[in-house]
């Protein structure tokens, strides 16, 4: 965190008032306009103490404008070196009833009870959207809300520890709606989970189907790979099928993710499958062509076509590799549009994504969808996979999406995600994530951690200019820790690394942090 000119300043000016509840407003004597006035914070100097057109309430020193804005010069900053509660607000009257979006580029050092953006006395039930934690790059988060009232408060929230702030800067006010359609994880382990012994339950511990159980939180989307010959039998079409009457059967979509291979395939790894290893580069095309009709077209045939399809996994490195490498374009293209073609053979109207790992890669991105684009490529849609532990800050995932969505025109989605809810093992194995250090700054390992952070990557993908943000897959929801049911298809004796990272606990019940499947 920079030190900010003038804190310590202010921090003595604090009223006796520290931790007053914001319970109320006071009377609405802010701005009362049809528009949002100074939402850029640059109609007032450095350390304003109430910005123009804006109310304070609560430990009011704590708000104040400064310099180092987003767009401009100027920000609004929250910051106490005791603790402190504060809103900055904004009453708007005079609105066309209808449905508005606001937006606002925030930052937060975290730590807080709570900091998030709200609006409210709309008419209808207060929306908010709470910060995500970033010290230094800025994110956009947007509110949506239908006013029925001619009347709205834009507010800014505080309930903080000494020494926590906020940045917040360039809101707007707009007519217009968001939110995300996908609200979905990775159910690939259920089958063998269930078959090793594995049981699900209730938050109050009720043993229950794990998808019941998903479903009742808000999921509505079900992603599951699909291998060619497993070793362990699992992960094939025979057991895609089967998993696919249950994720209909409660309602929700379909995504279908190839990996043509026998195993795992991610940026590492691309392997043929052994029954494809010999064949020439024209008879990969034909495998992928039959092999992706073939599972679908089954999927059809028993009533549940796949809503979506992934021509490959993380392909950043291409696919069935050599063949498929992106050393040689034109054979990638091959590749893939074999598999597009096959997808729509089958069903026209199902999405097909491509999707690359390293989702806060700008460059790395460009570099792979101009070179996708240039070789005649055919998508739909843009997933990526973001690990905020591996690839970069949030801001960075935010800048790669928004462009990805902009330069190509596409709809783009977040693939996998995943946060810890502790960091010990419930097997042999030791976790992928198992140390303090490898956590991000301000997302503790704790169910509440674990929330945050499905709440602000969805907040993201919500964020995304012109409704292109589809919504977010947690990876992978039931991958708990069932002896037999580990990383390697070729050993039943091996361990998962990934159990700390499920959304049921080492009690088998269900967390608190599906609720992120109800956010917008």
């Amino acid at each position: 965190m920079k030190f900010h000119p003038g804190r310590t300043i202010r921090a003595l000016l604090l009223p006796l008032a520290a931790g007053l509840a914001l319970t109320a407003l006071p009377a609405q004597s802010a701005q009362a306009a049809s528009t949002l006035v100074n939402g850029g914070f640059e109609s007032d100097g450095t350390g304003t103490a109430t910005p123009a057109g804006w109310s304070e309430y609560g430990d009011t020193g704590a708000s104040y404008t400064e310099s180092g804005g987003h767009g401009g010069s100027h920000r609004l900053s929250h910051y106490a070196s005791s603790a402190y509660k504060v809103e900055t607000y904004q009453y708007l009257s005079g609105l066309a009833n209808g449905n508005y979006t606001l937006t606002a580029w925030v930052r937060s050092s975290g730590g807080q009870k709570a900091a998030y953006m709200a609006l409210k006395n709309c008419g209808g039930t207060e929306q908010r959207t709470d910060l995500p934690i970033s010290s230094s790059g800025w994110i956009r988060i947007v509110t949506p809300i239908k006013v029925t009232n001619n009347q709205c408060t834009i507010s800014v929230n505080s309930d903080a520890n000494a020494g926590n702030w906020i940045n917040v800067d360039d809101l707007t006010f707009t007519s217009g709606t968001t939110g995300t359609s996908i609200h979905g994880a990775d159910i690939s382990s259920l089958a063998k989970s269930e078959a090793k012994g594995g049981v699900y339950r209730t938050s109050s511990g009720t043993a229950g189907d794990a998808l019941s159980i998903l479903r009742s939180y808000g999921m509505n989307y079900a992603r599951l790979k699909v291998w060619v010959n497993p070793a362990d039998g699992f992960n094939d079409k025979a057991h895609v099928l089967a998993t696919a009457k249950r994720v209909k059967a409660q309602g929700m979509k379909l995504l279908v993710d190839f990996h043509y291979s026998d195993s795992w395939a991610d940026p590492g790894q691309q392997t043929k499958p052994a029954a494809w290893a010999g064949h020439t580069y024209s008879q990969l095309k034909t495998d992928v062509y039959h092999h992706t009709y073939d599972v679908l077209n089954a999927l059809k045939a028993q009533g549940t076509t796949a809503d979506m399809v992934q021509v490959g996994n993380e392909i950043n490195g291409g696919m069935l590799w050599s063949e498929g490498s992106t050393d040689n374009w034109s054979r990638l293209a091959g590749l893939i549009n074999s598999g597009y073609d096959a997808v729509k053979a089958v069903n026209s109207s199902t999405v097909v994504a491509l999707h690359l790992a390293k989702g806060g890669d700008k460059a790395g991105t460009r570099w792979w969808f101009d070179s996708a684009v240039a070789n005649g490529v055919k998508f739909d849609a843009i997933g990526l996979s973001y690990y905020g532990y591996w690839h970069g800050p949030l801001s960075d995932f935010q800048t790669t999406l928004d462009d990805a969505a902009s330069r190509y025109g596409k709809p783009v989605f977040l693939a996998e995600t995943a946060y810890p809810f502790r960091l010990d093992s419930d097997d042999a194995l030791t976790n992928q994530i198992d140390t303090t250090g490898e956590l991000v700054p301000g997302y503790p390992a704790t169910a509440a951690g674990q929330t945050k952070w499905m709440n602000d990557v969805t907040s993201i993908v919500e964020a995304v200019p012109g409704g292109r943000g589809l919504g977010v897959f947690y990876w992978e929801a039931t991958w708990t820790a069932v002896t037999g049911n580990g990383w390697d298809p070729t050993d039943a004796g091996s361990g998962n690394g990934w159990e700390n990272q499920a959304l049921f606990g080492y009690d088998d019940k269900a967390l608190s942090s599906m609720t992120w499947f109800s956010h917008r």
